[in-house]
C-alpha cells in the first residue's frame, strides 16, 4: 500500500490564566531578568483548579477538526485518537478514550502516549503507521500537558519554565507527493538518561504510599545543564538524519519548529545546523515550555500569524524525558487556522 499521512488540520488551546515573570517574582526568589536571560520566557498559561489535561485536549482536538473542515469544505472526523501526555487526568484509565467520547467520535480506538516533551513526534509516528498500514483513514493526534499540576510550588527553576496547553493535528490518508504529506519521522531513546527528567515516585517502582517518599520525590525534577547539552545534541542529530533522508539541505528549510524547551536551546540547535535565525519558529516567550504540546502549539501559532505558507519546507524536532528525541519533515499544506 502506498499511503501517506497528510496534515489536514491544526488546533490549539491555552488556559486563560496568564502568569507573568513579575507574578512569580512576588512569591519566589527570582526576577523577570533572571528568567528571561536563562529561558527567553516572559509569561506562561496555567490551568485553574478543576481544569484537567483532558479539558485542554478536547478543545485543541475540536479546533483541529474545525480547521480541517474549513480547509476541506466538509465536516471532519477521525477514526483513531492518539493523545501524547505526561500529565493524564488520572493514572488509570488513559485519558484519550474520554477525550474521544467528548469529541463525539463514537467508539473509535484511542490511547495515550508518554514520551514527555517528544510525545507529539512519537504520537505523530504512531498515527503515520496506522494510516500507512490501512488501519485508519483519519487520525486525530493531540498533545496536552498541565505541568503546573506536578511542579514543586517552591521550585523557581521549574515554575519559571513550564506552562500548560494543548495542540492537535488531524492526519488523513493521502498520496506521498501531495502537500502536507509526512515525508519522514525519526525517533530515538536512551533509558540510561531517565533521571535527567523525572518524577521519581508515583509508579510501581516507588509507590506514593511507600516508605521514604517525600516531596522531593513527588514533584517533577530536571537536571538543567545536562539536559541542555543532550537536547542540543539529539535534536541536531535527528534533524540532520531526517534532512538527509528526504534530500533537503538546511538552506532549503523555510521553518524549523523545535520543542519549545528553552530559547537558548532552540538558538543553539539553529547554530549547530547553521540555520538563519529568522527561520526558527519560537513562541516560548508567551507560553513557556508546554511539554508535549509545544510543537503543535507553535505550529498553530505560526499558522495564525501567517508565518507558514503552502509549500513551505518545515522541520520538526524535539527532546524529552526517557530520554527520548526525534525529528520529522513535512511540506506545509494550505490549511485554514482554527479559532483559538
Amino acid at each position: 500500500m502506498n499511503r501517506a499521512a497528510v496534515l489536514a488540520g491544526v488546533g490549539a488551546a491555552l488556559p486563560p490564566r496568564v502568569v507573568t515573570n513579575d507574578e512569580l517574582a512576588r512569591r519566589l526568589d527570582t526576577s523577570d531578568e533572571w528568567i528571561r536571560s536563562r529561558t527567553g520566557i516572559r509569561q506562561r498559561h496555567v490551568v485553574d483548579p478543576g481544569t484537567a489535561t483532558g479539558d485542554l485536549a478536547e478543545l485543541a482536538g475540536r479546533r483541529a477538526l474545525e480547521s480541517a473542515a474549513a480547509t476541506g469544505g466538509r465536516p471532519a472526523r477521525a477514526d483513531l485518537l492518539v493523545l501524547a501526555t505526561t500529565t493524564p487526568d488520572r493514572p488509570c484509565p488513559a485519558t484519550a478514550p474520554d477525550v474521544a467520547a467528548r469529541l463525539g467520535l463514537g467508539g473509535v480506538p484511542a490511547y495515550d502516549v508518554n514520551a514527555v516533551c517528544s510525545g507529539f513526534l512519537y504520537a505523530l509516528a504512531a498515527a503515520q503507521g496506522h494510516i500507512a498500514t490501512g488501519l485508519a483513514e483519519q487520525v486525530l493526534v493531540v498533545a496536552a500537558d498541565t505541568f503546573s499540576t506536578i511542579l514543586d510550588p517552591q521550585d523557581r527553576t521549574t515554575l519559571a519554565v513550564f506552562g500548560d496547553g494543548a495542540g492537535a493535528v488531524l492526519l488523513r490518508a493521502g498520496e506521498p507527493g501531495e502537500p502536507g504529506a509526512l515525508l519522514d519521522v525519526r525517533l530515538g531513546s536512551d533509558g540510561t538518561r531517565a533521571d535527567l527528567i523525572t518524577v521519581r515516585a508515583g509508579g510501581s517502582a516507588r509507590p506514593l504510599h511507600g516508605a521514604g517518599v517525600g516531596d522531593e520525590d513527588r514533584y517533577f525534577r530536571m537536571a538543567g545543564r545536562e539536559i541542555f547539552r543532550e537536547a542540543v545534541l539529539r535534536m541536531t542529530e535527528s534533524s540532520r538524519e531526517v534532512l538527509g533522508r528526504v534530500g533537503w539541505a538546511v538552506g532549503d528549510l523555510d521553518a524549523v519548529v523545535g520543542h519549545q524547551a528553552n530559547l537558548r536551546i532552540l538558538q543553539a540547535v539553529a547554530e549547530q545546523l547553521d540555520l538563519p535565525a529568522e527561520r526558527l519558529v519560537a513562541n516560548i516567550d508567551r507560553v513557556g515550555n508546554t511539554a508535549a504540546a509545544s510543537i503543535p502549539l507553535a505550529l498553530a501559532d505560526a499558522l495564525g500569524a501567517g508565518r507558514l505558507a503552502k509549500g513551505d519546507r518545515v522541520l520538526l524536532t524535539a527532546y524529552g524525558g526517557g530520554a527520548t528525541w526525534g525529528a520529522a519533515a513535512v511540506e506545509w499544506p494550505g490549511l485554514a487556522p482554527a479559532n483559538s
